[in-house]
């Protein structure tokens, strides 16, 4: 388990100072209300867009030796039947080095406006007392907190987004002063942190269910062999440099283009971003918007029906198909055969790729 930091006099100084700025915007975009979702699909895909919010129950089941986490990976028992906490993380060029990432359970990465992406960084049996710089809530992250339940912590959103959260059931904390706190020495937008600690006190005091998520995948000791060798993957999301990860043998580290992408903790301590395993979801683009179309459109991804799914693990990939019905629904990685893809316990990377873009691996 990943221990907590311990910055009680960073916490209390930066604490005055979000009282002043919590009013700041994360984002030059308009507040609207909320009718409905509209869409423009961007690419011809399998998959189909959800706009039900019904329950689901999925029953999961641990094979031996799997610990009842989100990653598989043992903790200590007290920590099993905890909430998971979601943030929002910036991955703007002026945010790096992000902090927390070196902390997360698991990770996910979906595409923003101008080509950029932004990581939800997922804590259940781990925390961290610095995390950030946190960001604004967009509709995909919606579909993927909703199966989890526990707390979202975002800087803010469009009315018609904020609905969109309220419809998934997805409790979200918003820049309030209580959990966030600015830094000086980064400028707006890209200086707003906050802390898993005092999210989960936040959640407390709102009477949010403190229960445990469900497991993110299946995982197993005897998991699913690869098929093909995959050391290199390079990730084209955009007109930004590509993204790679390389496998050191032990985990897979990340690089903008060639440029290790470092994490810095507030002891100033940093680090390359690596992770045991990615996951890559590919679903189909499309421009979300408010049915009065004011306010700002947002690109999203859809992650339910099905889709083109890659697990990355041990220096090589296997390709599967991911399923689901609901945006409730934990997605399922299944093979050819329909069976579920077992994966290593670790901390995973999850990619929510356009599959209009380009994947290769090497």
């Amino acid at each position: 388990m990943k221990h907590p930091l311990r910055i009680p006099v960073l916490l209390a100084a930066v604490a005055l100072l979000a009282a002043a700025c919590s009013s700041s915007a994360d984002d030059t975009t308009t507040t609207t209300a909320y009718e409905a979702l509209s869409t423009t699909t961007t690419a011809a895909t399998s998959t189909t867009a959800a706009t039900t919010t019904t329950t689901s129950t999925t029953t999961t089941t641990l094979a031996p030796g799997v610990e009842p986490t989100i990653n598989g990976l043992p903790a200590e028992e007290d920590l099993y039947e905890r909430r998971v906490i979601g943030v929002k993380i910036d991955n703007h060029p002026s945010a790096r080095p992000q902090s927390g990432l070196q902390d997360a359970d698991a990770v996910y990465e979906v595409l923003v406006e101008g080509g950029l992406t932004r990581f939800i960084a997922l804590f259940h049996q781990s925390d961290s007392e610095f995390v950030g710089p946190n960001r604004s809530g967009r509709p995909t992250d919606a579909a993927l907190m909703a199966p989890l339940g526990g707390a979202f912590q975002i800087s803010g959103a469009q009315s018609w987004v904020r609905d969109i959260f309220k419809k998934s059931g997805v409790h979200v904390v918003y820049d309030n002063g209580i959990t966030t706190f600015r830094m000086p020495h980064r400028k707006a937008p890209h200086n707003l942190y906050t802390s898993t600690p005092e999210i989960r006190d936040y959640a407390d005091d709102q009477g949010w269910a403190d229960e445990a998520p469900p497991p993110l995948f299946v995982y197993g000791n005897e998991p699913t062999p690869t098929t093909e060798t995959a050391e290199t993957i390079t990730f084209d999301w955009s007109n930004h440099p590509v993204v790679v990860w390389e496998w050191d043998g032990e985990q897979y580290l990340r690089f903008n283009k060639s440029t290790p992408h470092e994490w810095v903790d507030a002891d100033s301590q940093s680090g390359q971003v690596s992770f045991d395993m990615l996951v890559v979801l590919k679903g189909d683009q499309y421009i979300a918007s408010s049915a009065s179309g004011a306010g700002s459109s947002v690109p999203a991804v859809h992650t339910t029906g099905s889709g083109e799914a890659l697990v990355f693990h041990s220096g090589g990939v296997f390709e599967a198909t991911w399923e689901r019905e609901d945006v409730q629904d934990v997605m399922r990685v299944v093979d050819a055969e329909g069976n579920d893809v077992i994966l290593p316990p670790g901390r995973v990377w999850i990619n929510v790729f356009p599959d209009h873009r380009t994947l290769t691996w090497e």
